[in-house]
């Protein structure tokens, strides 16, 4: 059983069996697992979804599901990068005080807003989705696309629109490392947001060390 969170409009078909929306916190999770007969429970959720990944840990103990996490490692910086990190998104907020800048917000839709307060930016937003409601950002340009996305595509994207600082967050993996490149490449500074705190788990950053783990082999020690 796959579940989705929800968020995205129309999601990539899949070939197992989909549900979409909440559980009603930990004991929902946990009273779902249950009555469903779910064994494994692999969290597979963005590094930045913290409240569900505390969730899952909690209501797998609860419900006597074995867990693991299959996640991507953190961005590091390299030679060329010019990398400010913040803690949350309200130091990348304030991190924007100053002169008027070309900002691209690579956050997805959900904090967008409240850069409202920089309001003195031209800000480029990419969603994989059009805004169900007005964006309350009053200098902005939206593009609707969906990753992955090629260092040549977010190459011309940020000369196209004359950007001249990113802020986005540490997702890490491959997919969306295109604009980090993009953006050495070009010289442009970084506001990198770390990412929140979870609790001691089970990790794996490929899908062979979780077809390992799903194989009855708990004991991987990963």
């Amino acid at each position: 059983m796959l579940s989705y969170a929800g968020r995205v409009a129309n999601p990539k078909p899949q070939p197992v069996p989909v549900r979409i929306g909440g559980f009603g916190g930990v004991d929902g999770l946990a009273t779902y697992l249950r009555e469903t007969g779910i064994t494994h429970l692999v969290d597979a959720t963005h590094p930045f979804a913290a409240q569900m990944s505390r969730h899952a840990l909690a209501a797998a103990a609860l419900a006597g599901v074995l867990h693991i996490a299959f996640t991507r490692p953190a961005w590091t910086p390299e030679d060329g990068d010019d990398w400010h990190r913040v803690g949350d998104i309200d130091a990348a907020v304030a991190a924007l005080a100053g002169p008027s800048r070309r900002v691209m917000l690579a956050l997805g839709r959900m904090h967008v807003e409240a850069f409202a307060a920089q309001p003195q930016h031209r800000y480029l937003l990419r969603f994989v989705d059009r805004a169900e409601r007005a964006i309350g950002l009053p200098d902005h340009h939206l593009v609707i696309d969906r990753g992955p996305f090629t260092v040549e595509c977010d190459l011309t994207l940020l000369r196209e629109h004359a950007i001249d600082l990113l802020v986005c967050k540490n997702a890490g993996g491959s997919g969306a490392m295109a604009k980090l490149v993009a953006a050495r490449t070009l010289g442009l500074p970084v506001v990198m947001i770390d990412r929140p705190a979870i609790p001691a788990r089970t990790e794996v950053y490929d899908v062979a060390g979780v077809l390992r783990w799903l194989d009855h082999d708990a004991d991987l020690g990963v």
